[in-house]
Formats: structure tokens, sequence, C-alpha cells
């Protein structure tokens, strides 16, 4: 019970950080993919030690970002959550053992997610402008010839 009650607390922390940074639209990624990532890496510690806990909190993350984030933005997003939560766990561990590895693997894989989903966002606004641009005739009238 006492792990659980650690695991909820730094899922908390975590989240709680997380939505007064992030929008209205990268909150739900954000939020999803800081609990997938803490749920992955006290999952991935008990398997597997510390070298399960890295590899939990990466599949964690990018899934919690994965199933939070719509179909555009998805692929981005649950890279940036993977990529996060494993290096926000190495980062914590180093800095505050295991409960500092389950707060930096919640905040990282939540500011990755919303980095690849903004990311993405964002790359698809340019396309779909450039898109526009480009196949947008002009009808020209030749009065005067």
């Amino acid at each position: 019970m006492k792990k659980f009650a650690m695991i909820l607390m730094s899922a908390t922390l975590a989240t709680s950080a997380l939505t007064s940074v992030a929008h209205a639209g990268d909150a739900n990624v954000a939020i999803t993919s800081a609990l997938g990532s803490v749920v992955g890496t006290s999952v991935g510690r008990h398997i597997g030690g510390n070298s399960g806990a890295l590899v939990g909190s990466a599949i964690g993350g990018g899934a919690g970002a994965a199933v939070s984030s719509n179909r555009h933005n998805r692929t981005s997003a649950a890279i940036g959550g993977a990529v996060g939560g494993a290096a926000g766990y190495s980062v914590g561990k180093n800095v505050g053992g295991n409960r500092g590895g389950l707060v930096g693997a919640g905040l990282g894989a939540a500011g990755g997610s919303v980095l690849g989903n903004r990311i993405a966002n964002d790359k698809r606004a340019d396309r779909n402008y450039y898109y526009s641009q480009a196949h947008h005739h002009r009808h020209h009238h030749h009065y005067y010839r």
C-alpha cells in the first residue's frame, strides 16, 4: 500500500505542476502521458529493476500520449512522451532516487508529449497553408490584348 501511495503522490505532483503550464488541448495529452509514464515506471521497476523502469517510463509515456492525442498528432506526441519519459526518469533518478525518478518520468513525459503535439500541429498548419497557396489558381481576365 505504501508503494501505491507513493506512485499516486508522484503522479499527482507531476500532473498538478503541468496543468498550470499547458493549454486546454495540451493538458489532456500532458496528464495522460504523465500518468502513463509514472505507472510504466513503477511496473517496469517491479518487473526489471532500474532498466525496466527506464523502459517502462518510455512505453507508458508514449502510450499515454497516444491515447489522448488526436489522430493527426498521435505519432509525434507518442514519440515526445516516450523520449521525455525516459529522459525525465534518468534525470530524476540521479537527482532524487526512486521518488525523483517517478516525478521526473511524469514531468518529462508530459513535457515531451506536449512538445510533440505542438510540433505536429505547427507542421500540419504550415502544410495546409502552403498547399492552399500553391493550388489556389486565380482566374485572370485578359480583356485588353
